[in-house]
């Protein structure tokens, strides 16, 4: 059984922010036999001053196989929350099974970022749909942003991926069906969405992050110009944050 879990606003202007916590909430899950992580990923939702978010109003993402009741997902990701939330945050929780999304969820993500929404309104979207959204600290406001996260994954083409196997970890020069198979990613294309050859040859530098396009996890490179060793490179992280925002 597929999962999204989705998180929001458990961050404060000193602390480290959401994605870091997505990160470490995955982990644990994993370590404890709850989940297969299979990604994370980072949703940008509206910029307004209007909205009291921290730095970027982003939420996260993680996607994953169902091991456990959940419930006991629920429950382990409810205690770390309230455990490891900063202070004077608003964390939300989303869980939802992917057969549960629907296209009200969808649609909520994408008004997210470009509408002021308010929770009364979240919190009948997610009972409609029988999913579960909580707010865990502070004004709960994080629901807004944590169901914003699971329509934007469920639909597949919006964010940045924060985690795959080795995406933080792995540098140097692949063959492009290499990359896929080790990071678990699904494309690879230039920026005018030709596909590379599998035998090419990429440099993954050590920023890189892949973004979900058409449903499939796409890492975009750009052509390296400079020397023979290799013919792509991952593409920059200006490029990357500018179709990811």
């Amino acid at each position: 059984m597929k999962l999204i879990i989705s998180i929001d606003d458990t961050d404060n202007k000193y602390s480290k922010g959401t994605g870091h916590r997505a990160r470490k909430l995955g982990a644990l899950l994993e370590k404890r036999g709850f989940i297969s992580l299979m990604s994370i990923s980072r949703h940008q939702l509206l910029f307004d001053r209007r909205i009291p978010y921290t730095s970027h109003n982003s939420s996260a993402s993680l996607f994953c196989e169902a091991h456990k009741e959940v419930s006991d997902i629920i429950a382990f990701c409810r205690r770390f929350l309230k455990r490891e939330s900063a202070f004077f945050s608003d964390a939300g929780l989303c869980v939802a099974r992917l057969d549960d999304l629907n296209d009200d969820i969808i649609n909520w993500g994408h008004r997210a970022k470009k509408e002021i929404l308010f929770m009364p309104e979240a919190k009948e979207i997610a009972k409609s749909a029988n999913i579960f959204l909580e707010g865990l600290t502070g004004k709960k406001i994080g629901i807004i942003g944590a169901l914003a996260a699971t329509g934007l994954r469920a639909e597949g083409n919006d964010g940045r991926l924060l985690w795959l196997p080795q995406l933080r970890t792995l540098s140097g020069v692949f063959k492009a069906n290499e990359l896929q198979q080790i990071i678990k990613i699904e494309n690879i294309t230039e920026k005018n969405t030709v596909a590379v050859p599998p035998e090419s040859l990429i440099l993954k530098g050590e920023w890189c992050r892949p973004v979900h396009i058409n449903g499939k996890i796409t890492l975009i490179v750009e052509k390296n110009l400079n020397t023979n060793d290799y013919e792509y490179h991952s593409a920059s992280k200006e490029y990357i944050k500018s179709i990811s925002q």
